[in-house]
């Protein structure tokens, strides 16, 4: 889960892209960086930390010239050094540089092709890099002193023929235009649109919708699966389907968590998903207990509350906000490491007491990942002095591993992996459990005015849509997470030994 976005136009687009990064801060919060093009130079700042940290004036002073691209990272392999913040870039051919979000699975051959066939050198253990190297390398075969829009969307097409996975690009030709495209399957979202100005139409390419509204510019489409858009810098703007057989089927849980509610993706309001996810819970719940004693029910801020708020509607239950959240804390879910998360919860939320006491409160969260923090909050509800907490889950229960680009990569990390609710309830501390079932959700989601037949619901059935993921993939991926978390924390263990001696 990356927010990637890319500009052309008629002045210097620092400012822009630094705004549109704001937008998407939640789609990632451990890199951030920009690059300009101006006159055939690129000028280029990244690092850690959060976009208004990284980029003070100086920074932007030197970020000149009418196009450029930029990226906000959490890290989906468990590494948060500075080294694999994006953009990156190669010399060959022209100047490329790519932001990237998602994650490809077949990264390992890919890798192996790059130096031996390719003849190029990956400085980084990203796959964004990788990524960036294959699309050089495509671009480079068509032979052209200037490339054409003809020989991008063949390079792209290229890509798409060995890359496999989830990805959302956006890759700037120095000097030529910016290039966005999406994986054949349409797992992670992007979109593109325009506005006019006085010196023209100017072009935007990003994440999400809403970083579009912010900056002024009124949204085109979402690019469809396997299709590509490309912006020349003299602002002509062509789009091709690159890809063989694309088909649609995006992943349900940026409904779910990751996107913004007020945006919309693949014609669906994030928004509107939300509210009919909180009927689909209130129905169930009277199926299973017509004669509920629910006296509240709060959200835990902030994905929930759409969702909790139609919950309570329709319940006719009181909907009231229990928890006062420190504005100056990251997001839990996408802090690397789970030592991190614990000791974040605390002073993250805190309880007002007036609205638990005595009360049955029904707690209602997006989802249920690794369980650490509802855990915490449920025990935080009952020292708040409530009679019975109960927990409501906007989705099923998560007992696969993502492997698109989302910071679940180990089964054995999920909670509800190979237990039942009871179990789970019983893990979390919570008097009754209860999860979306993924029928409902996928109605909720595919319900709107736009039908969408399939999403990708890896991370609650198993079923991963690229069909190259299997149990010995998904071992290695685990064991390369457990050697890395190994890594850091001898790492650690020898800086305290350094520092007690």
């Amino acid at each position: 889960m990356c927010g990637i976005v890319g500009i052309v136009g008629k002045s210097n687009v620092n400012q822009a892209l630094y705004d549109a990064l704001t937008v998407l801060q939640h789609r990632g919060q451990d890199a951030a960086g920009i690059v300009t093009s101006h006159d055939g130079r690129l000028f280029l700042r990244k690092d850690n930390g959060l976009v208004r940290d990284v980029f003070h004036q100086r920074h932007m002073q030197r970020l000149v010239g009418h196009m450029g691209i930029g990226h906000v990272r959490y890290p989906t392999a468990g590494s948060s050094t500075s080294a694999e913040a994006q953009p990156f870039y190669v010399n060959s051919p022209y100047g490329i540089t790519l932001a990237h979000n998602g994650n490809l699975t077949n990264v390992e051959q890919l890798a192996k092709e790059i130096y031996e066939s390719d003849l190029r050198h990956v400085n980084t253990n990203s796959d964004s890099e990788v990524l960036l190297n294959v699309f050089a390398h495509e671009l480079a075969q068509r032979g052209k002193l200037q490339p054409t829009e003809e020989d991008v969307f063949a390079a792209v097409t290229d890509v798409h023929n060995r890359c496999v996975g989830g990805y959302a690009v956006v890759a700037m030709v120095t000097g030529y235009g910016i290039v966005g495209f999406r994986d054949p399957h349409g797992i992670r979202p992007i979109v593109f649109g325009q506005r006019h100005t006085d010196e023209g139409v100017e072009y935007m390419i990003a994440s999400e919708s809403v970083s579009l509204d912010v900056l002024g510019f009124t949204l085109i489409r979402d690019l469809a699966p396997g299709e590509a858009v490309y912006i020349t810098e003299d602002g002509k703007l062509h789009t091709r389907q690159c890809a063989v057989a694309p088909k649609l089927t995006p992943c349900i849980f940026e409904h779910v968590y990751l996107a913004r509610p007020d945006s919309i993706i693949d014609g669906v309001s994030v928004y509107k998903a939300r509210l009919r996810m909180g009927e689909k819970l209130a129905d169930k719940i009277l199926r299973e207990r017509p004669q509920h004693d629910i006296d509240v029910v709060i959200p835990i801020p902030d994905t929930s509350r759409t969702a909790a708020l139609e919950l309570a509607n329709h319940l006719g239950v009181k909907f009231r906000e229990g928890f006062v959240k420190n504005r100056y804390i990251g997001r839990t879910f996408i802090m690397p490491g789970q030592a991190a998360r614990k000791k974040s919860v605390r002073q993250k939320l805190n309880a007002i007491e007036l609205e638990f006491r005595g009360k049955n409160v029904m707690l209602v969260d997006d989802s249920i990942v690794r369980g650490t923090t509802c855990k915490q909050i449920i025990q935080m509800a009952r020292e708040a002095g409530a009679k019975n907490v109960y927990f409501c889950s906007a989705a099923p229960a998560v007992r696969y591993p993502n492997v698109y680009g989302i910071d679940m990569p180990s089964a054995h990390e999920l909670i509800a992996h190979n237990r039942t609710t009871q179990d789970v309830a019983d893990l979390i501390g919570a008097d009754w459990l209860i999860y979306q079932d993924l029928s409902d959700l996928i109605e909720a989601v595919g319900g709107g005015k736009i039908k969408i037949e399939q999403f990708d619901c890896a991370v609650f059935d198993g079923k991963y849509v690229t069909g190259d993921v299997d149990e010995a993939y998904l071992n290695k991926i685990e064991q390369a997470r457990n050697d890395s978390s190994k890594i850091k924390t001898q790492a650690v263990s020898a800086i305290i030994d350094l520092y007690n001696n």
